[in-house]
């Protein structure tokens, strides 16, 4: 727990009232929720908005930005500033002195990595920035126009920043490593030897920059800082060598496994019978290049001690709650409540656990009393923003020659997180979790590590480093068909996971992964099957270019191993649905779509929507935020109080709106059908001689239909959502509940006694229920906590704490087939067409994952062919780099007339909902790879591959 914070209440700035014009009278969205207001310009990204736009906040507007560091390798001592004259100099000047004397620093939640947001705002005097970009100075300016005309003569100016001592780099500490090894058992599906799950992840420490693991033979023992956080209790740290006792003996059986691994590795090198391929790779650093770049507007009124803010963020609750922590002890500035507003963004991740709302919360504090605006150009943004991390790799996979089978799978994944922690570590163990693509290895030791260097910070972005891991494998399946002769689909299904395989961390995913259902369509699709025949042709047709046609398939995850929702969902009696609802807007339309899940199962979608929400009085729930890091012990005695959970709020991260936050949306209203129109419906259709119409007939819950506008069923007249309510609110029903949802890779369940209603078992962990008009005295007595009657659960099942070592369960397949040619003479490769299979689930708007497609595939052709930023002395952090250096795909590089794709149909009407927005970016750029590969017959395991490189394989 935190103790006592500033009450912190977030909300989307477009929420409240709407129109419902964007629904089409079948049910179906006629265009997105807030589209119009896009497309006629208004304002709706936090950008747009400036403190005037803002109610009850003042019209003057102040603006800042920051000196940057552009030397990682020597001291930082002052600034000069000279050279703006008399005219532009600040109107305030912050250095790092100043926020030190003010108590302004950078937040630490203990929930996270030590230094997660780094160490210091601004780089103290005498010592070396931790990487390129690092700001040193905050220049404050009461005017726009001073303000516009010094950030451009500074922009270039190298004089601007004094420097001292060489030192070279100093980043911080290095971010974390971890090991996943498994020996599978005589089958699949047999219980393993050895595997994460059942037993442990290796954590790893360092020796320099170099990982050092558990010795097998039991000598030395280590406690790497996941296994401290994992065993901080409310007295502190226990004792570091009891846990390191506690935790050592499973790792040391893994790291006897990895031996073991190692050992059939070099058997396999030596018997004819078998393959072992052993490949280095690449995968660069590249910027996100987000529509909106970094910016926030805070406003400190010192006389109610109230912090304003208005942020361009991924997960606004974390804003609130991380700020919250970091003014709630300051006496210079005291914070009573915070107020927070997010408007539509668009950030592929890297406005996820940013540091920059942060930075904006402390600018304020210099503002004499204004708003201070904050809002990166592209330089800036390029210079400071977080970045996709680079990978470098070293990957063997064995197989039998005769079967093709994949035997053994060994990787290490070596990422370069820069000089922020940020998910760093987080990164490099999802990419090693995620190395396998769809493919079940019999034994498999993966290991990663998150290096701290003076590199622009990298984190959470679009792939999360699976697309940087299983671009690498797909590659190497395809150069291990080549060398058994074999057709690499055909390869891949021989392989392929099916339903009850585990993965390489011991989890069985959630359902039929559909691998290979969705192989069998690929090698039908005719651009495969004629691929010799159209490359003959085309290479006669065409002297100096070269056709190819590559075909990649992987499957990612989606959500995060804590995955939450909450809500409120209510009606009044004239029928007007109200939802309070904890998804941001990120352009990918979860706001579009969640309505549009209320709609499907209660037949109207809401009249009023908030989104963004961080504050539900109705759920007044707490948490330690360790999730990933409790015990089981300390999970079983916290859960006896009624309000705890794991996890609160979620960010929009991981592909999670659709399957996990929906799950929230789908509960709510599910509840709402049977506890308020379910009984509602009845009782109108019993109404009449001899019980109405209902009376001849069995009619269940099961058989209730929603329609656009409201429900029927089994042969009964339809019923108009309006008189539903009207009925509901008469008879004293449930119309209005507030939820909460978790999930470890399993929903937790309880059971709640709930008046009127019974004892009832849900995949929910907190529940509050407000009563209709005509409910009795008693029931609306009980309405006390913001208006709703909190209903303490009876039991509760969290999903056990072991279940963090699953990595994930929940997974998207996506395939992808490219045609292309190449110049052989400039090394240019050109597009022709493309191909995308997809697994969905059950679609809820398909506009919406089209679009996400298109983006998608775009994307990763960029990441294939062109996007690249150098780490350190001539990359971003100097501050130099804009479009004009750094090239992202147009229209004429991603086929963007001749893209086709394929839906997998649902495997049932009750098929949940997928998450697809990271997805579908990953498979386009293995399936390039291998089309130049066909193309040329030269390999690339350095991305991007680029005409330079093509010309030099080629001569």
């Amino acid at each position: 727990m935190f103790g006592r914070l500033p009450l912190a209440e977030a909300l989307e700035v477009h929420s409240g009232t709407h129109g419902l014009e964007w629904m089409g009278v079948d049910g179906q969205a006629r265009y997105r929720w807030d589209a119009v207001r896009k497309v006629t310009g208004a304002k709706v990204f936090a950008r747009d908005f400036r403190a005037r736009d803002l109610p009850g906040w003042p019209e003057a507007q102040s603006h800042a930005f920051f000196l940057k560091a552009t030397r990682a390798d020597r001291t930082f001592e002052g600034v000069d500033l000279s050279m703006l004259g008399p005219d532009l100099q600040p109107d305030r000047l912050v250095l790092h002195e100043d926020m030190a004397r003010d108590g302004v620093a950078v937040p630490q939640p203990p929930d996270l990595a030590a230094e997660f947001y780094g160490k210091d705002f601004l780089t103290p005097k005498g010592t070396t920035p931790p990487m390129y970009g690092q700001p040193v100075a905050l220049l404050v300016y009461d005017d726009f126009d001073r303000f516009e005309a010094a950030k451009r003569m500074l922009r270039f100016e190298k004089g601007a920043v004094l420097y001292g001592q060489e030192t070279g780099f100093k980043p911080p500490a290095n971010y974390g490593a971890a090991r996943y090894v498994r020996i599978g058992g005589a089958t699949p599906t047999d219980p393993p030897e050895f595997s994460p799950m059942q037993d442990a992840v290796i954590w790893g420490g360092f020796d320099g920059n170099a990982p050092t693991w558990p010795p097998a033979d039991g000598k030395g023992i280590f406690v790497p800082q996941s296994v401290v956080l994992k065993h901080r209790g409310g007295g502190g740290v226990r004792d570091p060598l009891k846990v390191a006792h506690e935790t050592y003996e499973p790792m040391r059986r893994g790291m006897e496994a990895a031996v073991l691994i190692e050992q059939d590795i070099e058997a396999a090198r030596a018997d004819s019978d078998k393959l072992v391929l052993q490949r280095q790779a690449f995968s660069q650093s590249i910027d996100p290049s987000a529509l909106e770049p970094d910016n926030g507007n805070a406003w400190y009124d010192a006389e109610t001690r109230t912090l304003h803010l208005l942020i361009a963020a991924q997960s606004p609750y974390e804003v609130a709650r991380v700020a919250a922590l970091m003014v709630k002890d300051n006496t210079r500035f005291p914070v009573e409540r915070i107020e927070l507003l997010s408007g539509t963004t668009v950030g592929y991740g890297s406005k996820d656990h940013s540091i920059f709302p942060f930075y904006t919360i402390a600018a304020c504090f210099y503002g004499n009393g204004r708003p201070v605006r904050m809002a990166n150009d592209r330089y800036e943004q390029f210079q400071m923003g977080i970045k996709r991390h680079s990978i470098q790799m070293d990957v063997t996979i064995t197989a039998d020659r005769k079967t093709g089978q994949f035997e053994i799978m060994k990787g290490f994944y070596n990422c370069n997180g820069g000089g922020r922690a940020n998910f760093s570590f987080s990164v490099a163990q999802v990419a090693a979790t995620a190395a396998q693509s769809i493919y079940y290895f019999p034994k498999s030791d993966l290991g990663s590590m998150a290096l701290a260097t003076a590199a622009v910070e990298a984190g959470s972005m679009r792939g999360y480093g699976t697309l940087q891991v299983m671009t690498i494998t797909e590659l190497m399946v395809d150069e291990i068909a080549a060398e058994l002769g074999m057709d690499a689909i055909e390869l891949r299904r021989r392989n392929a996971l099916r339903a009850g395989y585990p993965n390489t961390q011991g989890a069985v995913q959630l359902g039929d992964p559909r691998n290979v259902e969705m192989l069998d369509r690929a090698v039908e699709h005719p651009v495969w099957r004629g691929r010799a025949q159209a490359k003959a042709q085309y290479d006669a047709a065409h002297p100096g270019r070269r056709y190819g046609v590559g075909f990649a398939q992987v499957q990612k995850d989606y959500g995060t191993g804590a995955d939450t929702s909450a809500l409120t969902l209510a009606f009044d009696a004239d029928g007007k649905l109200t939802m309070h609802h904890c998804v941001q807007e990120i352009g990918t339309g979860a706001t579009t779509a969640q309505q549009i899940m209320v709609g499907r199962i209660l037949g109207k979608v809401p009249d009023e929507a908030y989104f963004g929400e961080t504050a539900f009085a109705s759920l007044p729930l707490v948490s330690n935020f360790e999730p990933y890091t409790i015990t089981q012990a300390q999970q079983d005695e916290l859960q006896k109080d009624p309000f705890w959970v794991p996890f609160i709020l979620p960010a929009m991260s991981a592909s999670n709106s659709a399957y996990f936050i929906g799950f929230g949306t789908r509960q709510a209203a599910q509840f709402l059908l049977e506890h308020a129109l379910w009984p509602a419906a009845r009782a109108i259709w019993s109404e009449g001689e001899g019980g109405g119409q209902i009376a001849s007939g069995e009619v269940t819950l099961a058989d209730l239909r929603a329609f656009p506008g409201g429900i029927g069923g089994a042969g009964m007249s339809p019923i108009p959502f309006e008189q539903l309510a009207r009925k509901a609110h008469e008879m004293g029903l449930v119309t209005g509940v507030s939820l909460h949802c978790f999930s470890r890779w399993e929903w937790a369940r309880a059971e709640f006694d709930i008046p009127g209603v019974g004892r009832r078992t849900l995949p929910v962990d907190a529940l509050a229920v407000r009563y209709g008009d005509g409910a009795p005295a008693a029931l609306k007595q009980r309405m006390t906590v913001g208006g709703y009657d909190y209903i303490r659960r009876s039991s509760v099942q969290f999903p056990p704490t072991q279940r963090n070592n699953a990595g994930v369960t929940t997974y998207t397949p996506a395939a992808c087939i490219v045609e292309l040619n190449v110049n052989t003479f400039t090394g240019q490769v050109e597009i022709m067409q493309h191909h995308t299979l997809l697994d969905p689930g059950t679609v809820v708007v398909p506009e919406l994952v089209s679009g996400q497609l298109q983006g998608g595939t775009a994307m990763g052709i960029g990441h294939a062919l062109m996007e690249e930023l150098p780490l350190y002395e001539d990359g971003p952090g100097d501050g130099t780099w804009n479009f004009n250096r750094y090239t992202l795909p147009r229209a004429r590089d991603v086929a963007v007339w001749s893209q086709t794709a394929d839906y997998l149909a649902p495997l049932s009407e009750t098929s949940p909902s997928k998450g697809m927005g990271e997805v579908v970016m990953i498979p386009i750029i293995a399936a390039t790879g291998n089309a130049i590969t066909h193309a040329i017959g030269k390999r690339f395991y350095t991305l991007p591959v680029t005409p330079e490189k093509i010309k030099k394989a080629l001569s």
